[in-house]
């Protein structure tokens, strides 16, 4: 009498003298049983599979925490923010806290008090052992005539800014939040944090209600730039209508799909300009990688260049980009000028082809 294998047995077969020519050591021949072939094996969930793993293994994937400089101590803080009490946290953090109770904020009708999110605040932590003596992160409440100014105290005393948004809708005056962060020696960092209080103070003292503008002054009715010259100082070839121009550098990133975006796909640098010569405008977006972020940040505030948001577009993207968002009032050839030294310090797709 014959006996017939089931079909998947001799799956199984091929597979094992397949592996034996690739010089691999054959898997051990499975037993017999009865089951569907087209039935796959029932995948480990996350949770199962670390259940799985020795616990040695899981031991070492955790990284190392670094060393840490010392404590931070309270008294320093005050010292040098200017603030009498900070607090201390059970984990060492001393957090320095000013509540902005100088100009009244309307929020949807109703009067918000500083507990309800109108306090900026600094916290200082340990830094890196033989690196930093602290590090500093915060959140700044403040208002748009603020904004600039005190971004530039801070990328002036080497604290990052490394976020710029609305926490709110239908607020009077409109409020904004500066996030910052930084490593360095705790006496440097708490100044740059006292600074831009005293910016905040000097602002408020010239005008103790905010300001609705740049004061730049009206633009012209009609546009009348010349694209051709707006060209030849980017180097890249620019859109014109109506006597406006607007330029478009693209960069090109992995989704977190795993699928390519670019240009297209609004991964990119862009420059509109309106008004004259001597007389324009200029807004606009920057997509720059974190590293690109801080001189970016310098050279477009060291132009006279106003900042009026940073923060993400896109999440799981490689590389991570950030964008921010700009306005300008100059000559046009001086906006553009700045603007080229920036786009200069990011990895725009193309750079270094002309026109």
């Amino acid at each position: 009498m014959t006996h017939h294998r089931p079909r998947y047995f001799l799956l199984f077969v091929v597979a094992g003298l397949a592996a034996g020519c690739a010089g691999a050591t054959p898997e051990p021949a499975a037993p017999e049983i009865a089951a569907p072939v087209a039935s796959a094996p029932p995948q480990p969930t996350p949770a199962l599979a670390s259940a799985a793993m020795p616990a040695t293994t899981i031991a070492a994937a955790k990284p190392e925490a670094p060393a840490l400089s010392p404590p931070i101590d309270e008294k320093a803080v005050a010292d040098a923010t200017g603030v009498e009490k900070p607090e201390k946290s059970p984990d060492g953090v001393v957090k320095a806290s000013f509540p902005r109770k100088d100009v009244d904020v309307v929020v949807d009708g109703w009067k918000l008090p500083p507990f309800m999110g109108l306090t900026s605040w600094a916290a200082f932590a340990p830094g890196r052992k033989g690196v930093a003596e602290a590090m500093v992160m915060g959140d700044f409440v403040l208002f748009e005539d603020e904004v600039n100014p005190v971004m530039s105290r801070f990328l002036n005393s080497g604290v990052q800014v490394t976020a710029l948004h609305n926490h709110f809708f239908y607020d009077a005056p409109k409020v904004y939040f500066m996030h910052i962060g930084g490593e360095g020696k705790l006496a440097e960092l708490g100044a740059a944090v006292k600074g831009a209080l005293a910016e905040v103070a000097a602002i408020r003292k010239k005008s103790p209600k905010p300001g609705s503008t740049f004061g730049a002054g009206s633009l012209p009715a009609k546009s009348a730039l010349d694209a051709t010259k707006l060209d030849g100082l980017f180097e890249i070839k620019g859109q014109a209508k109506d006597g406006m121009y607007k330029a478009v550098w693209g960069r090109d990133v992995t989704a977190s799909c795993g699928c390519s975006a670019g240009k297209a796909m609004g991964v990119n640098t862009w420059a509109g300009f309106a008004g004259s010569e001597d007389n324009a405008v200029v807004d606009g977006d920057f997509a720059v990688s974190e590293l690109e972020l801080q001189p970016v940040l310098k050279t477009l505030r060291g132009g006279g260049i106003n900042i009026v948001a940073i923060h993400s577009h896109m999440t799981g993207e490689n590389p991570r980009i950030l964008f921010l968002h700009y306005w300008g009032r100059a000559k046009a050839a001086e906006l553009a000028a700045v603007l080229k030294k920036a786009i200069d310090l990011t990895a725009w797709a193309g750079k270094g082809k002309t026109i």
